[in-house]
C-alpha cells in the first residue's frame, strides 16, 4: 500500500507468492501497521508485510527512505515506532538464532590479521550459549560453509587482503554458519563488478531454493537479481509499494509513489528509472579493480 495514495492491488489481502507452494506455510517475519521515523522525519509507516518461507524479496528505494533501517528493526536492532512485529514467530532480539545477515560491505585495512576462516567461526559461535562446540567440529563445520561458497581456497588469507567479491563470499559463509531461516543482505553487490555480482545472487538464490530460507535483499540495483525476485519492496518519501517485479516498477507505478512522473524503461531486459527526484538511478555501469563506479 502507498501511504499517500488510495489502496492499490498490491495492499489486497495478504497471501503467499507463488513460491510458497505450502498453503499451510506461515511467513518468517510479519509486520503489521509498521512504522519507522526519527522526530519529524517518517521513513515508512502503515506497512503491512509477510516475508515467506523461500522468498526472494528485494528492498528498493532511494537513499534515506529506511531499507537498512527495515533490517536493523528485523534484526531486533532498532524499535519501530508503531506497529507489530515478529521474525521466526516471535519478537525479534538481538543476536537471534536462525536469523543469517550480511552487512554493507566495508573496506578492511590490509594489515587486518583476522582470517577468512575466523570470520566464519564468529557466525558459528557467536551464538551459542552453554558449551562450546570442540574445536575439531567447529573448523569442519566452518571448512564445509566455506567450501559450499568457493572459498576454500582463501580461507587462511587475512581478510584484509582479500577482493571485494572474495570477502562477500566469507561473509555469505558467516551468515549462513546458523543455518537461517531467513537471510537480510543489506547491499551486497555494492563495489562489485558483473562476475562477482552473479556469483553472490548465485549463492543467495541456491540457499533460499535448496533450505527454504527466506530472502531479504536490500539494493540499490534491482537488474542482477530481477529473474529472480518474488516481489519488490519500494520505499520512497515514507510511502511504499509491494507486489511482483512487473507490478511494481513501471512508469505509473512508481509515478504515484514519488507524486511527479516518473519513467520507467526497459532496454534488453534490464530495467532503468528515469526521473525520480532522489532515487538513486536503478541501473548504473559499474567499473574499477573490483567494480566499484557507483556515485
Amino acid at each position: 500500500m502507498d501511504r499517500a495514495q488510495a489502496p492499490s492491488p498490491a495492499a489486497a489481502p495478504l497471501s503467499p507468492p507463488a513460491v510458497a507452494a505450502d498453503s499451510t506455510a506461515t511467513p518468517v517475519a510479519s509486520l503489521r501497521g509498521a512504522a519507522l521515523s526519527y522526530g519529524d522525519r517518517v521513513l515508512w509507516q502503515d506497512l503491512d508485510l509477510d516475508v515467506w518461507p523461500g522468498e526472494f524479496l528485494a528492498v528498493l528505494g532511494p537513499n534515506g527512505s529506511g531499507k537498512t533501517s527495515l533490517l536493523r528493526v528485523l534484526l531486533g536492532r532498532q524499535q519501530p515506532t508503531a506497529g507489530a512485529l515478529t521474525v521466526l514467530g516471535h519478537p525479534p532480539r538481538r543476536g537471534g538464532r536462525h536469523i543469517g545477515y550480511v552487512p554493507q560491505q566495508k573496506s578492511l585495512p590490509a594489515h587486518t590479521m583476522l582470517r577468512a576462516r575466523d570470520l566464519v567461526r564468529l557466525g558459528l559461535e557467536g551464538h551459542r550459549w552453554g558449551l562450546p562446540l570442540t574445536p575439531g567440529t567447529a573448523r569442519r563445520r566452518v571448512d564445509e560453509l566455506l567450501e559450499s561458497v568457493g572459498a576454500t581456497s582463501y580461507a587462511d588469507v587475512p581478510v584484509g587482503r582479500l577482493s571485494g567479491g572474495e570477502q562477500q563470499r566469507v561473509r555469505i559463509a558467516q551468515a549462513l554458519a546458523t543455518d537461517p531461516r531467513i537471510l537480510l543482505c543489506d547491499e551486497p553487490l555494492l563495489s562489485l563488478d558483473l562476475q562477482h555480482q552473479r556469483t553472490v545472487t548465485a549463492l543467495v538464490d541456491r540457499r533460499r531454493r535448496t533450505a527454504s530460507t527466506a530472502v531479504v535483499f536490500v539494493t540499490h540495483e534491482i537488474n542482477p537479481v530481477l529473474g529472480l525476485v518474488d516481489r519488490v519492496l519500494y520505499l520512497a518519501r515514507g510511502g511504499h509499494r509491494i507486489g511482483p517485479p512487473d507490478e511494481v516498477m513501471t512508469t505509473s507505478a512508481l509515478s504515484r509513489l514519488y507524486g511527479t512522473h516518473v519513467d520507467v524503461v526497459r532496454v534488453h531486459g534490464r530495467i532503468v528509472v528515469v526521473g525520480a527526484p532522489d532515487a538513486v538511478p536503478v541501473h548504473h555501469p559499474t567499473g574499477g579493480p573490483n567494480g566499484g563506479g557507483r556515485p
